[in-house]
C-alpha cells in the first residue's frame, strides 16, 4: 500500500506543473503528473516566445513544453494523460481520482491553470472552429489573405494581432477603452503595421454568419453608434478563467475564483500547491509559472521532512 502512495501528485503539464516535476524528481522523491490533454498548456499554443531567458531567437512553445517534460522525466517523473474528475485535498493523504484510476499523494501541486473567457455574444460557442477562435498561433494560418478581427486590449490582444498582420489582408483590433493596456513592446509595432486598424471604444454586440463568421456588429460605447465589418475569423482575447472548479469548495479561492496562494505558493491546506496561472498573482507569465514550481517544491520538501 505504502508503494502506491506517491510523494507528490501535479496535476497540469504546463510550465509551471513540468518544473515543480523537475525539481521534486531531482530532489528524489516519487512523481507523478496528470495532464488531460497535451504538454505546455497555454504555453504550447504560442508560436514563439521571445522572453524566455536562454533562447536568444525565440523558442516554440510546444517545442519548449517537451523539452520541460523530457527534463523532468529524465529524473523519474513519471507522466500520465488523463482528466481529473476529482481531488480530496484535505488530511495527510491526499486523494486524486481520473476517469479510470485513483491515486494517492503526501502532496498535491495544482497547475491546472486557465482557459480563455469568452465574449458572451449569442452563437459564440456555436462557431467555435467556424470563425472564432482563442489562439491565434493556433488558427492564425486558416485566415491567410483574409481579414480577421481580434478583440481585447491586453498583450495577447496585442500579440495576436501583430501575428496576424503578418499572415492576413486586414487586422481589426477591437477595445473597448481609448487606450491598450499591453505592453510597450507591442505598441510601436502595431502602430507601424499598416494593415492593422484599431477600433476604440468599442464591443462585439452581434456575430454575423451563414455556416461560418462572415462579420461582426460592434457598438461605438461612447455614441451608441452600430456598424458592421466584414471578416472571416474572430480572436477573443480578453482574459482568462482558472481552471478551479475541482477545488472550490475546498481552498480559499479569490472574488475572480484564483487560488489564494502567496509566493510561497502553499494554499489553505497544509500540503497543497498553488502554481501557475490559476494562482492569484500580479504576473502571468511562462517564467513566473516556472519559478512558482520551483518555489512549491521547496515547501513541499520542508512538509514532507515535517
Amino acid at each position: 500500500m505504502e508503494q502506491n502512495i506517491f510523494d507528490t501528485v501535479i496535476l497540469g503539464g504546463g510550465p509551471a506543473g513540468y518544473t515543480a516535476a523537475l525539481y521534486a524528481a531531482r530532489a528524489n522523491f516519487s512523481v507523478l503528473l496528470l495532464e488531460k490533454l497535451s504538454p505546455g498548456g497555454q504555453m504550447a499554443t504560442t508560436d514563439v516566445i521571445d522572453n524566455y531567458p536562454g533562447f536568444p531567437e525565440g523558442v516554440n512553445g510546444f517545442d519548449l513544453a517537451m523539452q520541460m517534460k523530457q527534463g523532468a522525466e529524465r529524473f523519474g517523473a513519471k507522466t500520465k494523460l488523463a482528466e481529473v474528475v476529482e481531488a480530496r485535498l484535505s488530511g495527510e493523504i491526499k486523494q486524486i481520482r481520473t476517469k479510470e484510476e485513483t491515486y494517492s499523494a503526501r502532496t498535491v501541486v495544482l497547475a491546472t491553470g486557465a482557459r480563455p473567457r469568452e465574449l458572451g455574444v449569442p452563437g459564440e460557442r456555436e462557431l467555435r472552429g467556424r470563425g472564432v477562435s482563442y489562439c491565434a498561433t493556433c488558427d492564425g494560418m486558416f485566415y491567410r489573405g483574409k481579414t480577421a478581427a481580434v478583440v481585447g486590449g491586453g498583450n495577447t490582444a496585442a500579440a495576436d494581432a501583430l501575428y496576424l498582420s503578418r499572415i492576413c489582408e486586414k487586422v481589426y483590433l477591437i477595445h473597448r477603452r481609448d487606450t491598450l493596456r499591453a505592453q510597450k513592446a507591442y505598441l510601436d509595432p502595431l502602430k507601424r503595421a499598416e494593415n492593422v486598424e484599431l477600433v476604440w471604444n468599442s464591443q462585439v454586440e452581434a456575430l454575423l454568419y451563414q455556416d461560418t463568421l462572415t462579420g461582426l456588429r460592434i457598438r461605438e460605447k461612447l455614441s451608441g453608434e452600430e456598424r458592421e465589418i466584414s471578416c472571416s475569423g474572430l480572436f477573443v482575447a480578453v482574459g482568462y478563467l482558472p481552471e478551479t472548479e475541482l477545488f472550490r469548495d475546498q481552498l480559499e479561492l479569490s472574488e475572480a475564483g484564483y487560488v489564494k496562494a502567496d509566493e510561497t505558493t502553499r494554499t489553505s491546506l497544509p500540503g497543497v500547491y498553488a502554481v501557475g496561472d490559476l494562482r492569484e498573482k500580479p504576473l502571468r507569465q511562462v517564467i513566473t509559472a516556472a519559478a512558482d514550481g520551483a518555489v512549491a517544491v521547496h515547501f513541499m520538501e520542508e512538509y514532507l521532512n515535517s
